[in-house]
């Protein structure tokens, strides 16, 4: 604004000086004559016409460079403005990035925090696992010298007379051998058959004392799962007592063979004589039936039962 002031004031005076030399001018023209008049009004018009564009020029020039300051501080404001509005943003994106990092430390602390948790939880439980296999371990052990000593209670009490007779508690060995791998149950099935093999070499060579005892060892050997192979054992431990004369402890093992197996035609071949022999003719003629029943053409048996019903002889 003061320089359009200044410019105004400028050409006042140029105006007021360019007026009186032109009526300085006009004076002189009109004392020299009319010719001297027609150039003089002549070069009036080429002055003014010459100062009016050089003011116009310099007008031009003044609003030139007053709009260019202008648009210079308008620019000054807007790059200060948008240098402020950057930092802002800039500002605003540390503060998120800022959240983020505190939010995403969070979350690795709740994970750390659960994965100590749950690594805690596995040492109980592996800890627990462990006290429990020590303990399935030590019962174990304690079921496996259960059955050691009765072995022993076995040996012993076969050792105190000829012909005395050891019972078995098959529901005692059974809980005894839960606790029994299959592995150790076919182990204790092979070493029941060589035993057994054992008391039927020493039972054809007559020593009935010595198979009675085989067979016995043989039971207490023999896991009781293998059902067939204890009933086998006491049919045979029947016929070295039947030898030895202990009928009633041989009726007693046929018994025990025909519950392991009811099918089992010589346990009830070798009862029905031995009721016979001990005069028990009602049971003895029963066992002998049933014999035929199994077998329709059991010679032994239908002779039997065609014998006139008498004491044995």
């Amino acid at each position: 604004m003061k320089t359009t002031a200044a410019a105004f004031q400028h050409k006042e005076l140029i105006l007021i000086t360019v007026t009186d030399y032109v009526f300085s001018g006009f004076k002189m023209s009109q004392a020299a004559g009319k010719p001297q008049e027609h150039d003089n009004e002549d070069d009036f018009y080429d002055c003014q016409e010459t100062l009016t564009s050089s003011d116009q020029r310099q007008d031009v020039e003044g609003e030139t460079g007053q709009q260019e300051a202008e648009q210079a501080d308008r620019m000054q404001e807007k790059e200060h403005i948008d240098r402020l509005q950057e930092k802002e943003q800039g500002d605003r994106l540390q503060g998120d990035r800022l959240q983020e990092e505190e939010r995403d430390n969070r979350l690795q602390e709740e994970e750390r925090g659960d994965r100590l948790q749950e690594e805690e939880q596995g040492d109980r439980l592996h800890s627990n696992r462990l006290q429990e296999e020590e303990e399935e371990q030590g019962k174990r052990l304690q079921e496996k010298e259960q059955c050691g000593r009765l072995l022993e209670e076995s040996d012993s009490e076969m050792k105190e007379g000829e012909g005395q007779e050891v019972e078995f508690d098959d529901e005692y060995l059974r809980e005894a051998e839960k606790e029994l791998t299959e592995e150790e149950k076919e182990s204790r099935r092979q070493q029941s058959l060589a035993l057994k093999e054992k008391g039927n070499s020493q039972f054809k060579a007559g020593g009935w004392l010595e198979a009675e005892r085989s067979y016995t060892e043989s039971l207490v050997l023999c896991p009781v799962c293998f059902s067939r192979e204890r009933a086998v054992l006491y049919s045979n431990r029947a016929a070295a007592r039947l030898h030895m004369d202990l009928k009633d402890q041989a009726i007693s093992d046929c018994s025990r063979a025909l519950e392991l197996n009811p099918d089992y035609v010589r346990a009830l071949l070798r009862r029905a004589e031995l009721y016979e022999q001990t005069n028990k003719l009602d049971e003895a003629l029963e066992d002998y039936q049933k014999v035929l029943d199994r077998d329709p053409n059991h010679t032994s048996a239908r002779q039997a039962c065609m014998r006139p019903v008498g004491p044995y002889t």
